[in-house]
């Protein structure tokens, strides 16, 4: 392909993490500023006259760590904390000549990343400590705020297995704007799980669909669980979250005195798909 002076040649790669997919690149060797990243992205993400993806993963220069992670939602908006993503841009890190323990900042929150040859962990600061729980759309539901906003309804299992119905109450949920004034991430449960497997589907604010799995859901899902069934159980505890796009694992550690949930981790694969150019 012959490039002319006006087109800009954009090199990325296409990366999954459980089938969340992302389109993953490098800022410093572009300088793109937020506003470019913004705008791009929708471009990059549309399924036909893109590359189709979730979301943009651009790992930015960081004075105070390895790098700054900077994620958009396949529309461009801010997604906060995103967990697939970032086990994709840590192990994309690590091919860049990073080493595999990484320290990387979202926002202003400062994580840190494990990367082996099967897995990528994150550890995430934050201590949630959800509140009670409340009903919505006739479910039992709990708000939880895992590096992003989420709220997990628990439903029966033929509700769980009707994704046009998980779609249309997902976008009912995340719009409901007196409940919800940013929006949220909507997590499906079952009523009835055991304590090692928990299914869950997840209609992801800024993809404004079901996407294949979502970490920060599953964290969500996670304490959410434990809350429900084990509400008093103080000590280290560990779930895996199964999504259509597969197994995510997920520990914790719970203080009964206190309420709080500390020492998160997300555990799960990621993996390159492929490399391309875009062209702007």
């Amino acid at each position: 392909m012959v490039l002319t002076k006006q087109m800009k040649e954009i090199k990325f790669f296409k990366m999954q993490g459980a089938g969340n997919d992302f389109i993953v690149f490098d800022n410093r060797d572009y300088g793109f500023l937020l506003d470019e990243i913004i705008s791009l992205t929708p471009r990059l993400c549309h399924r036909r006259f893109g590359a189709g993806a979730d979301g943009v993963l651009v790992l930015q220069e960081s004075k105070k760590a390895d790098y700054r992670m900077i994620y958009r939602n396949a529309d461009g908006s801010d997604a906060g904390m995103c967990g697939n993503g970032a086990r994709c841009l840590a192990r994309f890190a690590v091919s860049k000549g990073f080493h595999r323990t990484l320290r990387f900042f979202v926002h202003d929150q400062l994580y840190k990343a494990e990367v082996s040859e099967e897995e990528v962990t994150i550890h995430f600061p934050i201590k949630p400590k959800p509140g009670a729980f409340i009903n919505i759309e006739g479910f039992d539901a709990l708000e939880v705020y895992s590096g992003t906003e989420h709220v997990v309804l628990w439903v029966d299992q033929g509700k769980l297995d009707d994704e046009p119905w998980l779609r249309q109450c997902g976008h009912t949920v995340r719009y409901n704007q007196s409940r919800f004034p940013n929006g949220t991430n909507v997590n499906f449960i079952p009523l009835q799980s055991d304590n090692t497997v928990i299914q869950m589907k997840t209609y992801e604010r800024g993809v404004e669909d079901l996407t294949l799995a979502c970490g920060t859901g599953a964290l969500a899902t996670a304490v959410s669980h434990h809350k429900k069934t084990s509400p008093t159980a103080t000590g280290t505890f560990e779930y895996s979250i199964q999504s259509n796009g597969g197994i995510l694992k997920t520990s914790f550690h719970f203080d009964e005195k206190t309420g709080e949930y500390s020492n998160l981790t997300l555990t799960g694969p990621a993996l390159f798909v492929f490399e391309g150019s875009y062209y702007l």
